[in-house]
This record gives structure tokens, sequence and C-alpha cells, in this order.
């Protein structure tokens, strides 16, 4: 049986990624301020703060075959308001809370001698929309270290991303808060409708599987066409 990490695995597409992996092996999945019940009884729960300066692990297997690291924010503002420490806090969850918890279990995923990890970006990297500098800052450097990191562990270690387009998951609330909003966003996709996590979540599955063993150092996007597809 295959072992398999999912950091932020408690709300949104982290949660309906450990759904979907508990069908697939043991999960050993971490929250930090959603708080979940063992709601699946072969899933193993830990509480986990990535922005911790040390971050530890009890329990884990010694071999790790899949992580994905799920952590995100979506704060939208005009960039002449927002202040480098906001900056900095969004990359401290998105970035070095990937990069500590990587350095962590790195002997683990070695020791699998084939394993995958799994970041998430967004579509805003590739396109440039209004008011989203902060999180394309952070989601960019995710992109940098997917293709870095798949250099440097090939090919023993698989190292992909997904960027998402507008998802309806618990990050998206505000922007997703009426049925009016939900049918403005789902226009802006060629598409017609706005993401759910179980879509994100299959994607990611085959991300973490064997059966993409031919494929590492892509940012596949995952967003309704709206970074490719001209309406």
């Amino acid at each position: 049986m295959k072992n398999y990490l999912i950091i932020g695995g408690s709300s949104g597409i982290g949660k309906a990624l450990t759904e979907q992996m508990a069908l697939e092996g043991e999960v050993y999945a971490t929250f930090n301020k959603n708080e979940t019940e063992s709601i699946i009884p072969s899933v193993n729960y830990y509480h986990l703060d990535v922005t911790a300066d040390e971050i530890e692990f009890e329990d884990l297997p010694d071999e790790i075959h899949g992580l994905a690291y799920c952590p995100g924010s979506i704060n939208l503002m005009p960039f002449k308001r927002i202040k480098p420490a906001q900056f900095a806090e969004d990359f401290e969850l998105q970035v070095n809370g990937a990069i500590k918890v990587i350095q962590k279990v790195l002997p683990n995923l070695k020791a699998a001698g084939n394993s995958s990890i799994l970041f998430f970006s967004t579509v805003a990297v590739q396109n440039g929309f209004n008011f989203h500098a902060q999180v394309a800052a952070s989601k960019g450097a995710i992109e940098g270290l997917t293709r870095s990191l798949a250099a440097e562990f090939a090919p023993a270690i698989r190292v992909n991303a997904i960027a998402p387009s507008l998802t309806d998951t618990p990050l998206a609330n505000k922007l997703l808060s009426s049925d009016e909003k939900k049918e403005a966003n789902a226009q802006r996709h060629p598409l017609k409708t706005i993401g759910n996590p179980e879509n994100i979540a299959q994607l990611g599955a085959f991300l973490l599987s064997d059966k993409s063993a031919w494929i590492t150092g892509q940012v596949i996007h995952a967003d309704g066409g709206m970074s490719s597809v001209k309406g």
C-alpha cells in the first residue's frame, strides 16, 4: 500500500484530494485553522502550522509516495495598498511552508524510490488580472520551485503543479458569496462554469499516482479554458 501526505487536507481542494487519495492508499493529512474530525476513518489527521519556525511530523511511515502542498490564500487589493509585510506573509505560507515540509520529508520521498510532489499555483500567474499582485507573486515562486525541483529530484521524484482558476471553496467565499457573483464569475470562463474541488482533486490524484509516471516539471492549467481559450 502506498502512503500519501496531504498538507492542508481539511478544507477545499485539500479536503477533496484527501478523500480521493484515501481510495488509493494510506493518507496522512494536516490541518491548521480548519479543524476536522476523521470523516474518513482510514485517514490520519495532524495539526500543523507551516509558518512555524520548526515543523515536526509524528509517526509518518519511512516511505512517502506522494506529497501534496495545499495551503493558500486569496488576498486581492490594489497594489498601492499592499504592504511589503503582506507579500512576506503570503510567501511564508505558500512558499517557505512548502520548502520546510519538503526538506523535512525528503528522505521519506527518496526512500519510496518513485514518488511525486504536487503544488498548487493559480491561473493569475500566466494571465495578468487586476488586484492579483499579492497572490500571483507567491504562486509565481511556486511555479519556479516546481520546475527547479523537478530537475534536481529526477528521476526518483516527480514534481508538478496545478494552476486552477477560481474554484468554489471556502477560501473563495468572498468572491462567490451570492448566486449573482457565481454566475458573473462563471461567465468569465469559456466553459461558463466555476471549478469545484473535485475537478481539481481528480487531476491531483492523477499527478500523484503512477499513471502520470512520465510527467514532471509541468504546471497544468485546470481553469475552464481561462488561460488559453478566448471567447
